[in-house]
């Protein structure tokens, strides 16, 4: 049975129920004079011009805008985490500017060892696009140079591993936080910075971000020098996990067991 309309149904009813008014001379016609309607709308305009301004009050001063949220606020502002002291330097999270970084990323994604895994070899404009697809989306994950010393040396990114399709393949955690890594400079490889600067990274996401309490990567399977050092800097091998396009080491850094691993 349809719903009964209001509008329409009891309006017939009030209709039949109601009497009829058959005396329709008792009602009282009142038409006031035109000259009279006249005097009172001029009355009105002149008091409208002799208000004083100071009796409407001060016009309301405007409200605060309406914050707009940073671009990666959803990762605490990645941007503002500042310096840190390693043993091998002092190293920074800087956020990639496309105009100025786009070069050297270029060029090391198209060395073989970095485009064996992260497949942006190639022309500019294709990680141009990889670079633009995350620099234009809501913050959920930031990519940044890693420089030491004041040398740019490396490739971030930090990602809501939460709001990841990666928390399609895992046990995801409310602000479970990820990391891809790649060392671009060639002479810094194969000495233990990688683990170094896992570690540290993994401490600045700890330390920024109170309401993470797992940082995660997902590095190929294949990628031995790779998952060595996520192990290195104090990750847990967690599961082998089928992603798109590849077989990964789902690697854990759990807040509870920082100081232990």
């Amino acid at each position: 049975m349809p719903p009964t309309d209001a509008s329409t149904d009891a309006s017939t009813d009030a209709a039949a129920d109601t009497p009829q008014d058959t005396d329709a001379e008792d009602t009282l016609d009142l038409r006031l004079p035109k000259e009279f309607l006249a005097f009172l709308a001029e009355q009105e305009q002149e008091a409208d011009r002799s208000e004083p301004a100071a009796e409407q009050g001060p016009a309301p001063e405007p409200g605060p805008a309406p914050a707009r949220r940073a671009p990666d606020d959803l990762l605490d502002q990645v941007g503002d985490w500042g310096p840190t002291d390693t043993s091998a330097g002092v190293f920074q999270l800087v956020p990639v500017r496309v105009e100025r970084d786009l070069p050297l990323l270029g060029r090391w994604m198209n060395d073989p060892a970095v485009a064996a895994f992260w497949e942006l070899d190639g022309s500019q404009e294709r990680t141009e696009g990889h670079l633009h697809a995350q620099l234009s989306g809501d913050g959920r994950s930031v990519p940044c140079l890693g420089v030491l010393d004041g040398t740019p040396m490396s490739y971030w990114e930090i990602y809501r591993a939460d709001l990841d399709p990666l928390a399609r393949h895992y046990p995801a955690r409310p602000h479970d936080t990820g990391l891809h890594l790649l060392i671009g400079d060639i002479a810094r490889r194969g000495r233990g910075l990688g683990s170094l600067l896992l570690r540290t990274v993994a401490d600045l996401v700890l330390d920024r971000r109170p309401a993470c309490a797992r940082v995660v990567a997902e590095p190929d399977i294949r990628n031995t020098p790779s998952v060595a050092a996520f192990l290195s800097a104090g990750f847990r091998f967690a599961a082998e996990v089928d992603l798109p396009g590849k077989r990964s080491a789902l690697m854990v850094r759990d807040r509870s067991l920082r100081h232990l691993l």
